[in-house]
């Protein structure tokens, strides 16, 4: 193996290597440790990883496992490289005309870079692909001799219903990835999600930690439906891939006939000095990159779902919007419900989207949307627009609706429209769009709330229908804002379960959770500021008649940790609460610029249990010039104070309820903790000659 380029992006060192079998493979790391990384002796695996039906298996006791590591993948030869810009494309290719495109790209002031392959099928057979790498990175760790025993750890990030973001951390060692004696027999971690629900286990997300070193590789997928990563080590150093999901794992498969080509999702890549919570943060530089609207001021929304239940009426509406009119939200969203059947309930008739103008809109959806602007909010609307409910009209046209085996997929109150289709994206032009704009409505939540599963009947195979299927949802939602250009477009799948880049790229913003009135919200928000910007990042604050004003000060400084959504009894609150209330969105106007540019960094000690949660969390988030400090407590022993490292030399603002006293000398924060429970909040800033300065609240 011998070095053959390199290139510096921003703080990156990208560095290729060819092997005497002129196979090319690439690593990255820090620029700042570009003299510690020494020339270890080891099997560099491919740059791209390729497998098609017909070619030989793995060995390494591999088949079965991985599709990695073949020798199809070696036979891509190195062809060519070239730079245009900060672009870098490598081209590999084998005897038969299978060919590769391997594309690198960066943009100025980014902490991270894009990688993705195309295929090109320039022989005269076609080729059936059943796995092709979006990323693949070798030679992890360079710093550390020999196999580097206890020096590596593998983090991913974990995902179930109300419980989004859980870090999962385990010594190389501990997930068997220990090299063999000999270096023969293959260890491979493998895991993934199947479906159209991408954040359903696990995040498209993994990360490798040198702790002797001091250095961390994070990778992320950009793909909305079925994925897979896999850590392999055959000798001294690991091998990571991210990829659409191989045939053995998620069914998937491609023909690409001669002259055709065929790309990967693209993935997101970074190597930085620090562990998982700091270079995390360096991923999201390229979610920002691809915000809609990334210098837009972050609103205040509120949600009726928790006030009306399924029941937004006009008159309930009306009620609602005259408590809110000139305290601050400026989205009021008609959440699930609007639609329903008389004959039936609302959650058995979704898909039609026809309003129920008898008792609930008597003067038509208009009007209410109408009313809301009458009140100073824009108005919003939920949709489930992909699936639809056994009772509606369009369950019944099975032409339109996605098929496994030629039965019609249905999970006894869902069934799927097939987006592949003309006819499909008709239908919600006319269903969705068109009723979106005849009412004027600002806002669409776009939910989803079941799974398609492993795949849908399609020529290829279920994995590539599913595939396919998926790029129509991203298709529609491009639709959506090619069709009304100001909509505010809200990801939502039962909370977070399509928190993945491709469709954040394509959202203003996302449910974080389905935790509506959960005491772990703070939890989960701050957990998710490792793989979603804050600034999309929409946290409910469900406010009760029957809270206390502890209890509503910790729900809203819950959405300090991202995009406020209030909802709950507003027309029930007393004028205490409403003060506390009115406190909330006052201290959130003034630090969401924080929210949405600034960095966050996590301490504190949190239980396992998350239900229970015990101990207490504080999230720093800074921009350079001012900070904010969200501290919570939750059950159990809890310390007297906490100290806090924040750069800043003066406190601007306090919010909390128990009277906490805060204080800050010499860069640090100090702030008394009274009671389980309760949430503090602070706002700093920095660049005045007269440091040190105190408050109290």
């Amino acid at each position: 193996m011998k070095p053959y380029s390199e290139f510096v992006f921003g703080d990156m060192l990208l560095r290729y290597f060819l092997d005497d079998r002129n196979c090319m493979s690439m690593l990255l790391i820090p620029v700042s440790m570009r003299e510690k990384a020494l020339q270890k002796e080891y099997r560099p695996e491919p740059l791209v990883q390729l497998h098609a039906r017909g070619d030989h298996f793995p060995d390494g006791y591999g088949n079965g496992h991985t599709l990695a590591g073949t020798s199809a993948s070696y036979a891509l030869k190195f062809v060519s490289q070239t730079r245009n810009g900060n672009t870098v494309e490598t081209v590999a290719a084998d005897e038969t005309g299978r060919t590769v495109r391997h594309r690198v790209s960066w943009s100025e002031g980014l902490q991270g870079l894009t990688v993705s392959c195309l295929f090109e099928n320039k022989g005269p057979e076609p080729v059936t692909l059943n796995l092709l790498s979006s990323v693949s990175l070798s030679g992890i760790t360079p710093f550390t001799e020999a196999d580097a025993p206890g020096a590596l750890f593998l983090h991913r990030i974990c995902s179930m219903w109300s419980a989004e973001g859980r870090v999962k951390t385990e010594s190389i060692e501990e997930a068997m990835l220990e090299r063999s004696w000999t270096g023969h027999a293959l260890r491979l971690c493998k895991f993934g999600q199947l479906g159209s629900m991408p954040v359903r286990g696990f995040f498209p997300f993994a990360a490798l930690e040198d702790r002797k070193a001091g250095v961390t590789w994070a990778v992320q997928l950009a793909c909305p439906s079925s994925w897979m990563m896999e850590i392999r080590r055959k000798d001294d150093c690991l091998s990571l891939m991210a990829s659409l999901p191989d045939e053995d794992y998620g069914r998937w498969a491609k023909t690409v006939r001669p002259g055709e080509s065929f790309e990967t999702p693209e993935a997101y890549l970074t190597a930085g000095c620090g562990g998982l919570d700091e270079v995390s943060q360096r991923l999201l530089t390229l979610h920002r990159k691809n915000l809609p609207r990334p210098d837009r001021e972050l609103p205040i929304l509120f949600n009726e779902y928790c006030t009306t239940w399924g029941n937004p009426t006009h008159e309930n509406l009306k009620r609602i919007a005259e408590c809110l009119d000139g305290r601050g939200p400026e989205y009021l969203v008609i959440d699930a419900g609007w639609y329903r059947n008389p004959k039936s309930g609302w959650s058995d008739c979704g898909g039609d989207w026809i309003p129920e103008e008898q008792e609930m809109f008597p003067e038509g959806l208009k009007a209410t949307a109408e009313m809301i602007r009458a009140h100073g909010m824009r108005p919003g609307l939920w949709f489930e627009p992909e699936t639809c409910a056994g009772s509606s009209e369009i369950a019944r046209r099975e032409d339109l609706l996605l098929t496994r085996d030629g039965a019609v997929i249905d999970t006894d109150n869902r069934r799927f429209l097939d987006l592949r289709k003309e006819e499909v994206h008709a239908y919600l032009e006319d269903r969705v769009v068109g009723l979106l704009k005849r009412c004027g409505f600002e806002y669409i939540k776009i939910d989803y709330n079941d799974c398609i599963g492993i795949g849908c009947d399609d020529p290829d195979s279920l994995g590539e229908g599913l595939r396919r299927n998926m790029q129509g949802t991203l298709r529609f939602f491009r639709r959506l804002r090619e069709a009304i250009p100001e909509l505010m477009i809200e990801n939502c799948s039962s909370g977070g379960h399509r928190l993945e880049p491709s469709l954040m790229a394509v959202s203003d913003m996302a449910s974080f959770s389905d935790a509506h009135e959960c005491r772990e919200i703070p939890i989960i928000a701050a957990a998710l500021h490792r793989v979603i910007l804050p600034a999309q990042s929409q946290i409910w604050a469900v406010l009760r008649a029957e809270d206390s004003l502890r209890r509503i000060n910790y729900s809203l400084i819950n959405t300090f940790l991202g995009v406020m959504c209030l909802s709950g009894d507003v027309t029930g609150l007393s004028e205490e609460q409403w003060r506390k209330t009115e406190e909330g969105m006052d201290f959130y106007r003034e630090v969401r610029p924080l929210i949405r540019d600034g960095v966050s960094s996590f301490l504190g000690t949190v239980s396992e249990s998350w239900r229970h949660p015990e101990g207490w969390q504080a999230v720093i988030r800074t921009d350079g010039k001012e900070t904010l400090a969200v501290i919570h407590t939750f059950g159990g022993e809890i310390p007297e104070k906490i100290t806090l490292p924040v750069r800043a030399d003066r406190i601007l603002r306090v919010m909390c309820s128990e009277g906490n006293a805060v204080s800050l000398e010499g860069n640090e924060l100090t702030v008394s903790l009274k009671a389980e429970f309760e949430a503090v909040a602070v706002h700093l800033a920095a660049g005045r000659s007269d440091a040190g300065s105190g408050g109290k609240n």
